[in-house]
């Protein structure tokens, strides 16, 4: 059996998203854990408000949980900037992982136009 959720793009590019960032950060250790955190929080979010949006019935449901997931991808953006503005995040890794943050949020927000 699958879910609806693990069927759409969006998601699996969002599961890769956070695997990538988990990978471009696991052995950093000037990660401050405030910071760590919230990132983890923030990029999860992503993850999950798109499966549970999946599961709501109404439109108008749907359409608010993508917003949260589309959100998220904000704070996450914002976090990545501060670690190259840091330091702890090369340019390189930097490029590769907003690349994909904002390649999640365009497809968000064409499923967000889509339940208008």
């Amino acid at each position: 059996m699958t879910f609806d959720f693990e069927k759409l793009s969006v998601y699996q590019k969002a599961r890769l998203a956070r695997k990538e960032l988990y990978a471009a950060l696991a052995k950093e250790q000037r990660l401050d854990r405030v910071t760590a955190d919230q990132l983890r929080r923030a990029s999860l979010s992503v993850i999950l408000n798109i499966a549970e949006g999946t599961g709501k019935a109404s439109k108008a449901d749907k359409k608010n949980f993508y917003t949260v997931a589309r959100g998220s991808i904000y704070e996450t953006v914002a976090i990545l900037d501060i670690l190259l503005d840091d330091g702890i995040l090369t340019q390189e890794s930097h490029q590769t992982l907003y690349s994909l943050f904002e390649e999640i949020s365009k497809m968000l927000l064409g499923l967000i136009k889509s339940l208008s």
